[in-house]
């Protein structure tokens, strides 16, 4: 049975950045590697905007840990990219020693104790946005994020290092906490890949009519669309929190986390078990809007979720 999750990005796909394709080849040939998602993201939106053109005034400084290298951006994050992809009042964060610091600790973690999940983000990201709001701002900040117009690049602010979902924030911050949430816009990342190559969802299925799912623990957070999830969304969260539950019984069977970082561990996996459990007998019910291949992966679901 194939699992939800894509664990490899197919040689010639869509998502394989060295495959033959005249504006990949053109981006490569001038060394604008960290332009290629942003090649991806134009055919994606089609709305004709040159986004790969404007990722160029994007600089970046390389991250590498374990033999992967990743893109953390700095510069001003262009306009026409940052509407795109809801991140109109959001700025890259400033680059500090910091920053670098914890960042390097997150994805060491990962390779060393999660290296399943190391290998997941090493696979499906190759950019790094760390964001701040911008001054003014009316918004409450978004601790991690990513989305699928935009493959490769995960979204993150300096609350990834204090909160990890649905609920546990932390008043010390963790390079654990970032670590979990790499992973989890990493898993999102491959998700989306694989729901962009193969029909999960039945003929006519649209998230604008979809049938919606109310999610309980985010009960009195104001926006409808946090407390009421469409059926892609609910399938998308829960394969991710059947990675993050995993990555959390790890770390609670390790001897160096502080008293501080084990209680939150607990206390987000004993709250996260009952929400996956929850969402998937949702889905179980909403079947119907499953192509064959979906239900299978529902499946391939439910024997995860039953072995947390």
């Amino acid at each position: 049975m194939k699992s939800a999750i894509a664990d490899r990005v197919h040689a010639g796909s869509f998502f394989d950045l060295d495959r033959k394709d005249p504006d990949l080849i053109r981006l490569r040939e001038e060394g604008a590697e960290t332009a290629l998602p942003f090649a991806l993201m134009e055919r994606l939106v089609k709305t004709g905007t040159p986004y790969a053109e404007h990722a160029r005034s994007l600089r970046s400084e390389p991250v590498t840990v374990a033999g992967a290298t990743f893109d953390w951006f700095h510069a001003e994050l262009p306009a026409e990219i940052a509407n795109e992809i809801n991140l109109a009042d959001y700025r890259i964060a400033e680059h500090t020693d910091e920053r670098r610091t914890v960042l390097v600790q997150a994805l060491d973690r990962l390779s060393l104790v999660h290296p399943e999940g190391f290998d997941r983000v090493r696979e499906f990201v190759r950019g790094l946005l760390w964001v701040g709001l911008k001054p003014g701002a009316r918004v409450s900040s978004l601790t991690s994020s990513s989305d699928p117009a935009l493959p490769y690049v995960i979204v993150f602010s300096d609350k990834a290092a204090r909160h990890i979902p649905p609920n546990t924030v932390s008043e010390q911050p963790s390079h654990l906490y970032l670590a979990e949430n790499l992973l989890h816009e990493g898993t999102h990342q491959s998700i989306s890949f694989h729901v962009l190559q193969h029909q999960v969802f039945a003929d006519g299925y649209s998230s604008k009519t979809s049938p919606k799912i109310e999610i309980r623990w985010r009960a009195g957070q104001g926006e409808d669309r946090n407390q009421y999830w469409e059926i892609d969304r609910a399938f998308h969260a829960t394969c991710v929190y059947n990675q993050l539950l995993r990555f959390r019984q790890t770390e609670l069977r390790r001897d160096d986390l502080t008293r501080a970082e084990r209680a939150n561990f607990q206390s987000a996996y004993d709250e996260g078990l009952p929400a996956v459990r929850y969402l998937m007998r949702e889905l179980e019910l909403l079947t119907a809007h499953f192509t064959l291949h979906g239900r299978e992966l529902l499946a391939d679901l439910r024997h995860q979720t039953d072995h947390l």
